[in-house]
């Protein structure tokens, strides 16, 4: 137990990641500062190997999110989590932008990620946010296969006829877990939660080269146990929204992600919580005020960390604004 307070929202430094399929809405859109122009992803928070975020605000600016665990420990992330996972974030939290599409890619579970790489498994969601007209999500098979019937479709480049294609839609959410193959298509923005692991088995990259001419390695054998080959009737998370109210879209055990439409003043309360609570900023903009006649914009594209002894402030808003709220 931690005996140091916080109370306040920390906001963190954007770490920007340039790729070879990524475009320019993470700027255009989202506001993010940078003068390259194939910004793919944006990792928001991050304590994921030497990509630790940096306190933007307050008086904690310029620590890392590692620093401020050490330091603060449960007062930050919550008892329960700090029992588990100690001065580890547990966590990562991103906006991508596809200008083309991702490689068709899985993620193995945690416990193949501990016995091969000492790392978490991942299991990942997506919140779409915009897409370009006719834009699609690559998710699952399009009907049970084994590894036999994958492979022989991958060796003869038609590995595309037995995965399941989704139009991507604003609003969509999809459960990503560990195993599932799939792919964001190119014209989709979206939110993406997910376990702090960044381990990623590739399996088919449209054949296309990096600057310098080369392909991107694939992990074909390391693929074939972490892949799961079942089919699934229904892809999509299905989900109510409430304005003013926290819904929520997917639980699991490694994170809890709500959609809350906010439109007036809320006042919120998480005392039945022992997590931090992560909200990011979907749509509209925000206003959070805390400690009596404290207060923090969230804009479109922004991401706040609520700490776990912050337990009661109202968000305000003077339009329609959707927030994703997300805790363990």
């Amino acid at each position: 137990m931690k005996n140091k307070e916080i109370k306040y929202p920390i906001k963190f430094e954007p770490i920007l990641k340039e790729k070879i399929w990524g475009g320019e809405k993470l700027i255009k859109l989202l506001g993010k500062k940078s003068d390259k122009k194939n910004i793919g992803e944006s990792w928001e928070i991050s304590d994921v190997n030497d990509d630790v975020s940096v306190v933007a605000n307050g008086f904690l600016k310029g620590k890392t999110l590692k620093e401020i665990i050490v330091e603060y420990g449960d007062k930050l992330v919550g008892e329960n989590v700090y029992t588990k996972f100690g001065n580890k974030f547990p966590l990562l939290i991103k906006f991508i932008d596809a200008k083309t599409p991702l490689s068709i890619q899985l993620h193995p579970n945690d416990e193949l990620a501990k016995k091969r790489h000492n790392s978490f498994g991942k299991t990942e969601m997506w919140y779409v946010m915009q897409a370009d007209k006719k834009s699609n999500l690559i998710v699952g098979f399009k009907e049970n296969i084994n590894s036999k019937v994958y492979l022989n479709h991958l060796n003869n480049k038609n590995l595309v006829d037995i995965l399941n294609f989704e139009e991507a839609k604003k609003g969509d959410a999809y459960v990503i877990g560990a195993g599932r193959v799939h792919s964001i298509g190119e014209g989709v923005l979206l939110a993406e939660i997910q376990q702090a692991s960044d381990i990623t088995y590739r399996i088919y990259d449209w054949d296309r080269k990096d600057d310098n001419g080369n392909y991107r390695d694939l992990h074909t054998k390391q693929a074939i146990d972490a892949i799961d080959y079942k089919f699934q009737e229904n892809y999509k998370t299905s989900y109510s929204k409430i304005e003013n109210r926290a819904s929520k879209i997917v639980s699991c055990p490694y994170y809890t992600t709500n959609i809350l439409p906010i439109n007036g003043k809320v006042l919120i309360d998480h005392f039945d919580k022992d997590s931090f609570v992560i909200y990011m900023c979907v749509k509209g903009k925000v206003t959070i005020e805390y400690n009596s006649n404290l207060s923090i914009s969230l804009n479109l594209g922004e991401t706040v960390l609520i700490p776990a002894d912050l337990k009661q402030f109202s968000i305000n808003s003077l339009e329609q604004s959707d927030l994703l709220e997300i805790f363990i």
